[in-house]
């Protein structure tokens, strides 16, 4: 394979700009996909992915134009996913910089755009929806103009769904993108920069090859791990996997290595020949970071094993999921996990449920906040379970980030209000044109990540965006605020609140409670408390049962003696009975 006549590159953009449509006119151009088998958004392999419309998992996919190989990578463009987008980014020479002839630059397109620029890509410009009656193709090429610093003759403007001017960025592709520089006659140098689970072929890497060339049957090691394994098939994505006989630099395809120890095959680790004692690794990427964490307990003690084993499965495909064991003593044993957002939470819960059948119990999200104790030691808690008692915390400081949110300027007040009731701090407005601003603020993560997005889209009927980026913790006024039901403590809806919102959750959280949990034979408290004191309470009334409804005729004093009776029950009952809650309530609670 001539290096020379290959391309490795990914298309980037902020949400619903059209990558994955894009995508679909190159498979059909370039004759990738028989036409029986096409469908909308090809690329977007997994069930949810096709149901929310959005795509969740970077998917690599070679394609042949002319006499040249293709090597794409279509990447997610929410900010839950960034971290596939830096793993697609560090597998390519260059990219295509995606953007919407109607909505225009915002704000992910510039968080995206920034990783690009640090990876020192390529970039092609492309506006996208053309054809949309809509369409404000001058104005967003002028504005892309003023961003990338280019002329705007060299801005592609082109209709995915029409296929208008697709041909032109493959060529542009082939044109402005440089060849892979590896050298063949190096040792194996190959990066890791996603992988999968394969129940025949073990873990899966997808590779870039670096230098080298490797085949079925090599000994190969991963430096990072020490792993030595002998390679069980190698092969390229069209998209599904397909064997070849090798694979050489340049080129991006997949080792199936056979190992079951999943931990042993890590993304961002570079493979090498087994032989090779010192060699140079690749650079891989940063760790990711989890601003959100919640648990995750099976609803029957004997899943625990399935759950365990289905995380490991899972990381292996979602390399920022992070996890660790942990047990709560109302639900057992489970894992305290740290995701990059609430949809990231959202999506690997419905995956675990999906692909593994798993009903799992999930404690309320929260974030990870410093306590430091009055003997001078500095403790991360993600879990409000874990704090240590008042008398015992010297100050709690909660993590903080910088938010920039793009939003027509007709919304600009709106959006103000909102921030305000963030406890943040305003930074800067800058208008990027007459009819678009970029809005800089610092605020707690805490209030950002759970619905502030939802509110934002709301009350600028859908064109704001945002992105945010951790800048450290700071000293905050916080409390632990107790959830006891039927005068039981249960640590899965315990929270970490600011005072000065405390009430307010409080009074929403025992509502909600109240609402979601089932009606028992006898009355329940639903109480909220800080410190043993009860600051807010819902009562759940107890379920009527008829129990004269048998009687017929008589005297009075029979129907009496039964109603006492079932008083005395009762009272009974709400001295040794407990509440069983369901799983959905713990879900409904956790969605808000």
């Amino acid at each position: 394979m001539n290096q020379k006549n290959i391309r490795n590159f990914c298309i980037i953009s902020h949400v619903d700009h059209g990558k994955s449509t894009l995508a679909d006119r190159f498979l059909e151009l370039t004759g990738a996909i028989e036409q029986r088998k096409m469908r909308s958004q090809f690329l977007d392999m997994m069930e949810l992915e096709r149901e929310k419309g959005i795509t969740i998992k970077l998917q690599p996919v070679r394609i042949e134009y002319d006499k040249y190989i293709l090597n794409l990578i279509d990447t997610p463009g929410h900010v839950d996913f960034s971290y596939e987008v830096s793993r697609s980014l560090a597998a390519v020479e260059g990219t295509i910089l995606l953007i919407d002839a109607n909505k225009g630059i915002q704000a992910q397109t510039l968080a995206n755009l920034h990783l690009a620029q640090k990876q020192k890509l390529v970039i092609i410009p492309v506006v996208n929806k053309i054809d949309l009656a809509q369409a404000q193709v001058e104005k967003i090429t002028e504005e892309m103009s003023q961003l990338l610093t280019v002329k705007q003759s060299a801005i592609i403007k082109i209709s995915a769904k029409q296929g208008i001017n697709v041909k032109q960025v493959l060529e542009a592709v082939i044109k402005r993108i440089p060849c892979p520089q590896g050298n063949l006659k190096n040792p194996l140098r190959a990066l890791i920069f996603d992988s999968n689970y394969d129940i025949y072929k073990g873990a899966v890497a997808y590779v870039r090859m670096v230098d080298g060339q490797v085949k079925a049957g090599d000994k190969i090691k991963m430096l990072a791990s020490k792993t030595q394994v002998e390679i069980i098939e190698v092969g390229v994505f069209k998209p599904e996997l397909t064997k070849t006989n090798q694979l050489e630099a340049g080129e991006i395809g997949y080792i199936a290595t056979g190992l079951k120890d999943l931990a042993q095959c890590r993304v961002g680790d570079t493979i090498t020949e087994g032989a090779v004692k010192e060699i140079q690794a690749l650079t891989g990427y940063q760790e990711s970071k989890p601003v959100v964490f919640a648990s995750f307990y099976p609803s029957q003690a004997e899943s625990y094993d399935i759950l365990k084993d289905s995380l490991a499965k899972l990381k292996l495909n979602d390399a920022s999921l992070q996890y660790e064991p942990e047990s709560c003593e109302g639900l057992g044993r489970g894992f305290r996990c740290g995701f990059l957002g609430m949809l990231h939470l959202e999506i690997v819960l419905e995956r675990l449920k999906r692909e593994h059948q798993l009903n799992l119990v999930v404690t309320s999200p929260s974030v990870s906040y410093q306590v430091i104790t009055k003997g001078d030691d500095s403790l991360l808690v993600s879990s409000a379970s874990d704090l240590p008692r008042t008398d015992q915390i010297e100050q709690i400081k909660e993590p903080w980030a910088v938010l920039e949110i793009i939003t027509p300027s007709q919304y600009l007040g709106s959006v103000m209000k909102l921030l305000e009731k963030t406890r943040g701090e305003y930074q800067d407005t800058q208008y990027l044109s007459p009819v678009k601003a970029l809005i800089k603020y610092q605020a707690p993560l805490n209030e950002i990540i759970i619905d502030f997005y939802d509110n934002l889209k709301n009350i600028t009927a859908g064109y704001a965006s945002m992105s945010y980026q951790m800048i450290g913790h700071r000293p905050a006024d916080l409390v632990k605020v107790d959830i006891l039901i039927a005068q039981e403590k249960t640590e899965a809806f315990a929270r970490i609140v600011h005072k000065d919102k405390v009430d307010q959750e409080a009074r929403a959280l025992v509502q909600k409670l109240k609402q979601v949990i089932p009606k028992q034979l006898f009355a329940v408290a639903v109480q909220a408390a800080i410190n043993g004191k009860i600051i807010a309470r819902e009562t759940i009334s107890a379920m009527k049962k008829d129990v004269t409804g048998y009687l017929y005729g008589g005297d009075y004093t029979r129907k009496r003696k039964l109603l006492e009776k079932q008083k005395k029950g009762k009272k009974r009952m709400k001295k040794m009975g407990r509440v069983n809650i369901p799983q959905e309530a713990f879900f409904k609670v956790l969605k808000k």
